[in-house]
């Protein structure tokens, strides 16, 4: 059994948490709001007054934050009273600099750190399939991967610290990107008189065949667990889309990268959101391609 100090305990972080329960460590939990922390104690997570007092008696510290500052400030705040060589791993999607930063902290403190931003959403988090895309040392990696093992479905070292934030930013990029192409090519075959269910069959075994169409696909009928029978209630919200959007266009202007797809599915999540959209699915974009009347 290892002790966990996992701060963060929100709709990604409690099922992540409770995963690592079931695993037998034993999770000392930290959040701000009373909610999640009941939550969490329903769980078996026994619940700390405070970042400093959880990280005190653990080995392996989890954060899962909203945004770099969040990570930054916790760093900052517990790395000197952690236990020397326990390892940090950031579970947030942030910025690369600012991963790269809290790498810093942790060395400076002789931690081992690694960042591992997480695809597959709540669903993915409650089933224990997250895929993990972690950046740092070899040495941390190692230390890592049997601690991620219960929350994943799959773990993918990508290399120094910060990559595994950059993969995850660029991934993302495409997810917006592709769900934008998916979302118009349903509503192009809508006004051609073509069937929801046509267009599937064909595109989902041909070359307009991806993630966003098979697996998630917009419309109602042709993939029943999406959001799309669902009144595009959430599993990943478009607020959060609009979220990695943007950090990918940071990045992109940070490595004077040419992401000209990327910046203009930003602009339309932005839109999306501005709109009253910010907590449906993302995938919810396609009415409001549906419905827009913009010339493009």
């Amino acid at each position: 059994m290892t002790t966990i100090a996992f701060i963060g305990l929100g709709h990604m972080g409690n099922p992540m948490a409770a995963n690592l329960v079931r695993a037998g460590h034993k999770v000392l939990g930290v959040d701000l709001l009373p909610e999640n922390l009941e939550t969490a104690r329903a769980n078996g997570v026994e619940v700390k007054d405070s970042a400093e007092a959880a990280v005190a008696d653990a080995g392996i510290v989890i954060t899962m934050l909203p945004a770099g500052k969040h990570v930054l400030s916790v760093y900052e705040s517990i790395a000197a009273s952690a236990r020397k060589g326990a390892l940090f791993i950031d579970s947030s999607t942030i910025d690369v600099a600012s991963a790269r930063k809290a790498h810093e902290i942790a060395q400076a403190n002789g931690l081992l750190s690694v960042d591992a931003p997480v695809s597959g959403g709540i669903g993915g988090a409650a089933a224990g399939t997250l895929t993990f895309m972690v950046g740092g040392s070899a040495e941390a990696f190692t230390k890592a991967e049997p601690i991620l093992d219960p929350m994943a479905g799959r773990i993918v070292h990508c290399g120094e610290p910060g990559n595994g934030q950059a993969a995850k930013i660029c991934n993302n990029m495409i997810l917006g990107i592709s769900m934008i192409g998916v979302s118009e090519a349903f509503t192009l075959a809508e006004k051609l008189g073509l069937s929801h269910q046509a267009l599937f069959d064909v595109a989902s075994t041909s070359s307009g065949q991806c993630w966003s169409l098979t697996t998630y696909c917009p419309v109602p009928g042709p993939v029943a667990a999406s959001p799309a029978n669902n009144a595009y209630k959430p599993g990943f919200a478009a607020a959060l889309m609009l979220k990695d959007l943007e950090l990918s266009q940071e990045a992109a202007r940070s490595v004077g990268a040419a992401t000209p797809l990327g910046a203009h599915a930003k602009d339309l999540y932005e839109a999306f959101g501005a709109a009253g959209n910010e907590g449906t699915d993302f995938s919810g974009i396609i009415n409001f391609l549906r419905d827009s009347r913009r010339e493009n």
